[in-house]
């Protein structure tokens, strides 16, 4: 067999193999979702919760998988390694998918990894234990200024949503906080009650949901009050210059078969406008906030220029 008739045989061949997956998908065996956070947290809720609307769209079996740690990287990293064949899709979470890309060399190529839907985006919040002598965020300041790195603030890793908006309280007030990283927000709760650490980092979204009898919420880091908390001040209103919220979506290899991609893009697009999912969305605390797989790579490039002006203003005051 000359090499130009096996190389036009292999490609045959691999097409067939590539229809026939594609005329499979997603019947044949489960989804496997990685929610790159422990369970209980905002995001783990958020897929667990639109899984079983893509399930019914798409006539499949979903099986969610929680791999924490790394500020998502190992989710990421587990994503990067799988088949392209659309039976693995991922959590997406900014600012940690783009600001690690700044801090350390990857175990995965970010620009492999491409988004299917925007779904939530959830501001960001501190929070005490309800009987704490910290009520504001002035009251913090107030703390740390009278010992620097003394207070301990849980995140959920280097560069998360959290750790940025203790970066910039930080930078904007001259204090030193110290960050303590966390797998997801039920540990951070835990060891918040346990004292180990005396603020965690949550969303309003996460925060709202929590019992007022053990956590006391000191202020939004919203432009505008979230409609979930349209009682709690936003840290502008309180003094303070920060601004940082969670957008969490869902990603797939890029080299997933555009068929595939498109399918499952507007199967969440699909359940974002289903009343029984917006009803559960609602009852779950989940701030809405829908963007197409495209628009929301299109915004990435503003977002990773304005978190690594933050990374640079921190070390510029060091």
């Amino acid at each position: 067999m000359t090499l130009v008739r096996s190389v036009v045989l292999a490609a045959a061949v691999s097409a067939i193999t590539t229809g026939a997956a594609l005329a499979d998908w997603p019947a044949d065996r489960p989804i496997e979702m990685i929610v790159a956070f422990a369970p209980g947290g905002g995001t783990d809720i958020m897929l667990r919760v639109l899984a079983p609307f893509l399930e019914a769209d798409l006539g499949a079996t979903i099986a969610v998988m929680n791999k924490p740690g790394a500020s998502g990287e190992i989710a990421y990293s587990g994503l990067s390694q799988a088949d392209a064949d659309g039976y693995t899709v991922s959590s997406l979470n900014t600012p940690g998918f783009l600001t690690m890309q700044l801090q350390r060399k990857l175990k995965y190529d970010p620009a492999t990894l491409c988004p299917i839907a925007r779904i939530v985006e959830d501001p960001g919040t501190f929070v005490v234990q309800a009987k704490s002598e910290i009520k504001t965020l002035e009251d913090l300041v107030a703390k740390a200024k009278e010992a620097p790195g003394a207070i301990s603030v849980a995140t959920t890793g280097v560069g998360t949503d959290e750790h940025m908006a203790l970066l910039q309280l930080e930078k904007a007030t001259g204090i030193d906080l110290t960050a303590v990283p966390f797998e997801g927000a039920n540990e951070a709760k835990t060891a918040l009650l346990g004292g180990h650490v005396q603020v965690i980092g949550l969303n309003v979204g996460e925060a709202m949901s929590s019992d007022p009898a053990s956590f006391h919420v000191l202020g939004q880091f919203a432009e505008k009050r979230s409609t979930l908390a349209p009682d709690l001040p936003t840290a502008t209103e309180q003094g303070f210059d920060v601004i940082m919220s969670s957008e969490r979506g869902l990603a797939a290899r890029c080299d997933v078969p555009e068929e595939i991609r498109a399918k499952l893009s507007a199967s969440v697009e699909k359940a974002l406008v289903n009343p029984e999912f917006l009803k559960a969305a609602e009852q779950q605390d989940l701030p809405l906030s829908y963007l197409s797989g495209a628009d929301w790579a299109a915004e990435m490039p503003a977002r990773l220029a304005r978190f690594e002006e933050i990374f640079k203003l921190v070390e510029a005051g060091k």
